[in-house]
């Protein structure tokens, strides 16, 4: 809608259906309305129609577009309320959208209201913003994803956006301290979010360094545009003559706040890309383990391959892909740098020639790229970025949780197979997988679960994916049709050979129903609770089907997980912890089951709830098969019984639950 005809006849328009709702008799005022409601829906498509709605406003509301409706009243609205109603569709989401637009104009003055201040109008918007970040930044969850059309999701995306560059946010600044926190704590490979919340906060909010609520925020702040002391007033194009000024012992200092700031919320300024540079330039070799945060652990490692490091880091490093620093450090810390096979992989990625698509798709996914960086340097950050941070791998706002689950999965356990996989897909735009003695070749298989990729992802994700999700769509398709659930076969073939070949599903598509679910929860614990499996633990990630469900604990459809490990949480509670590849950690999944990202035992990137309620929603998961029978009668029945309540009172009602025993 950027062409100004365009703007122009849909401003008429819009003109022309208001006057016929405000002129309507009783008899046609309905039918006038839905069509006003129509072309709302379709200006809503793009910011530039809001704009044009939002001009309008005031006559809408003078119109009696909100009369008799739950709206009619703006000081009874709920902010609570307005996510569930966004969700619900054209024409809910649609009035939905006017009521935040007279909301706004009543806190811009734009629009006069006898009923409502104009201060708790601004207050309220801004409620509804902090209420719904998912929006904002368009990044929905996965119950978000699973209901909304591409449309609904755009133009409630472009509501927002509109209504964050016409507020204040002054008031909320302790709700997005904590949503920053939560963010950061699962430390996700693509920072687009919390940089973007930052950015807001910046452009938006004053904040006052003598103010204890303040300081969290301008803490973040700090990591990303001044991470030291002597980077205060000093840009990035002035900051190597600032070093070339230190002496030896500054030069430390300054390493250390840097590497500091970066492991405080694993966010990398752009700083630090200069420093390293610097650094290893100089042959400050003693310094550069402080510069990237290392453990005695790490920092062994950094001098064992000093030489090899610091090549790659001049080849790849740029302040345009910073970002990668934080990975490079966790492959230094968790030990993936010491393999042989993960060296000679990144240093012959560091040669090839990238397919013309495949660099379009990089390219993409980094927003805003830079000419002084390659897509292959693009490509090799990612690459640092997924082997120090294997649970920070997401699926954007794509319907790929397999492809995420395996790209995780191969970055702890098949980290040189995943560089290989790199490889051969960035060169050819292709790959291949063997799935019961044949080839699946991704370029000719039919289309995958994407129809449009969404960008918002890694470099490393970007090339995989599209091919990964055609290749685990033909295995689906070759697997259905032996009534059983095709991820028996899928897993081990798509995943690798870590995968266990037993197989448990509560779903028996023979007969439709769930069946033996006892014998399905006994196995469960059998497979992961310490207590019942012999004090055992889990040695590979587990790929586990869940239900999702709603804030309510209705059935909404199916998702891909992994879990990681049980073990019992600072409170002595046994707990799941599991990879989420949706974009967001935290879920509300109804019956009280939230998943929590932090502050209970979990590592960074990890999920967890306690184990009956992670068991409750799940409904298929591997374990050995040879093993299991013999311990699932050390499972009490007052577990069993606990799972099934919660399981039966959510997703349960949507099945025939059968008790017929079956053999594990």
């Amino acid at each position: 809608m950027g062409n100004q005809t365009i703007i122009d006849n849909s401003n008429q328009k819009l003109r022309e259906l208001l006057e016929e709702f405000t002129s309507a008799t009783s008899l046609t005022r309905s039918e006038k309305a839905n069509r006003l409601m129509g072309q709302i829906d379709i200006l809503s498509d793009s910011v530039e129609g809001l704009s044009l709605v939002y001009s309008a406003i005031g006559e809408i509301s003078e119109g009696g577009i909100f009369n008799e409706s739950p709206w009619a009243d703006p000081s009874k609205l709920v902010s609570g309320l307005v996510n569930g109603t966004l969700k619900s569709g054209h024409p809910n989401s649609t009035i939905e959208l006017l009521s935040e637009l007279r909301l706004l104009a009543i806190a811009k003055s734009d629009y006069k209201s006898n009923i409502v201040q104009k201060e708790d109008a601004e207050a309220y918007i801004q409620e509804v913003i902090v209420s719904n970040l998912e929006f904002v930044f368009n990044e929905p969850v996965e119950e978000t994803r699973l209901i909304m059309s591409e449309h609904e999701l755009n133009k409630v995306h472009n509501l927002f956006k509109f209504l964050s560059e016409h507020v204040h946010l002054d008031d909320v600044k302790e709700t997005l301290a904590e949503e920053l926190t939560l963010i950061c704590e699962q430390r996700p490979v693509v920072t687009e979010k919390q940089r973007k919340i930052i950015a807001l906060v910046k452009e938006k909010i004053e904040l006052d360094p003598n103010k204890e609520g303040d300081q969290k925020l301008l803490s973040f702040q700090r990591s990303i545009y001044r991470p030291t002391q002597r980077t205060e007033n000093v840009s990035i194009d002035d900051y190597q003559s600032v070093l070339e000024g230190l002496n030896n012992s500054e030069i430390y200092v300054e390493a250390q706040e840097m590497g500091a700031s970066m492991l405080r919320y694993g966010l990398v300024s752009q700083y630090q890309a200069n420093l390293l540079k610097f650094l290893i330039h100089k042959e400050f070799k003693q310094t550069i383990p402080v510069c990237l945060g290392l453990s005695p652990a790490g920092e062994s490692r950094w001098f064992e391959f000093t030489d090899y490091l610091s090549k790659l880091i001049l080849k790849t490093v740029h302040i345009y892909n910073a970002q990668c620093i934080y990975g490079l450090a966790k492959m230094l810390e968790n030990g993936m740098i010491a393999r042989e096979s993960v060296r000679s992989g990144l240093s012959n990625l560091g040669e090839i020639q990238i397919h013309p698509k495949v660099e379009e798709r990089i390219l993409k996914s980094t927003r805003n790229p830079h000419q002084a960086v390659s897509a292959r340097q693009y490509l090799i950050g990612a690459l640092f970025r997924i082997l120090g941070q294997p649970l920070g791998v997401g699926q954007g706002n794509n319907p790929t949780c397999q492809s995420a689950r395996g790209i995780s999965m191969w970055s702890q356990h098949a980290p040189a197979k995943l560089i290989n996989m790199v490889q051969t897909a960035a060169v050819t735009d292709d790959i291949t997988f063997r799935f019961e003695g044949q080839e699946i070749k991704a370029s000719v298989t039919g289309k995958g679960l994407v129809q449009n990729l969404d960008y918002n992802l890694d470099a490393v994700s970007v090339t995989l994916v599209p091919m990964l999700d055609r290749v685990y769509n033909e295995m689906m398709l070759r697997a259905s049709g032996r009534g059983e659930d095709p991820h028996k076969w899928v897993n081990p073939a798509l995943y690798g050979q870590w995968i266990q070949i037993g197989f448990a599903s509560a779903y028996d598509y023979l007969s439709n129903a769930i069946v033996d679910f006892n014998g399905f929860v006994q196995v469960f614990y059998a497979m992961c609770h310490p207590d019942y499996n012999g004090n055992h633990k889990l040695i590979y990630p587990n790929p586990v089907g869940i239900f999702i469900t709603s804030s309510k604990g209705e059935m909404l459809g199916f998702h891909a997980v992994s879990l990681l490990r049980v073990d019992k949480d600072p409170s002595g509670a046994m707990r799941a912890y599991f990879l989420n590849p949706n974009n967001e950690g935290r879920q509300d999944w109804g019956q009280n089951v939230k998943p929590s990202v932090y502050g209970n035992g979990e590592n960074h990137g990890e999920s967890s709830l306690p184990l009956h309620e992670f068991a409750a929603r799940t409904y298929a998961f591997h374990f050995n098969d040879l093993e299991a029978s013999d311990k699932m009668e050390n499972v009490p029945n007052t577990e069993i019984e606990k799972v099934k309540s919660l399981a039966k009172e959510s997703w349960g009602k949507s099945y025939t639950w059968l008790e017929t025993k079956k053999k594990w």
